[in-house]
């Protein structure tokens, strides 16, 4: 199973679009662990929106879709 989600950053009020096979790892990372720039910088983060997937096309097709204008909107309509 592969799982699109959204975390969202409170301090900056700012989104990240992810896909990942293991959601409590792939969070875990952007809250305390990873060292990328950009997560790391707008900690803390949390997560406010999940859709699960069978295939991983699938999840990489919604991930794209959530990061479009139209997908930006349906996050902030429904869950900000």
């Amino acid at each position: 199973m592969y799982t699109v989600y959204v975390l969202y950053s409170r301090v900056v009020d700012k989104c990240y679009v992810g896909y990942t096979s293991d959601l409590s790892a792939r969070v875990l990372s952007h809250t305390e662990l990873g060292t990328s720039n950009w997560t790391k910088r707008y900690r803390p983060w949390e997560l406010i929106y999940r859709e699960e997937y069978s295939t991983k096309g699938a999840a990489m097709q919604r991930e794209k879709e959530l990061k479009s204008g139209v997908g930006r909107e349906f996050i902030r309509n429904n869950f900000l």
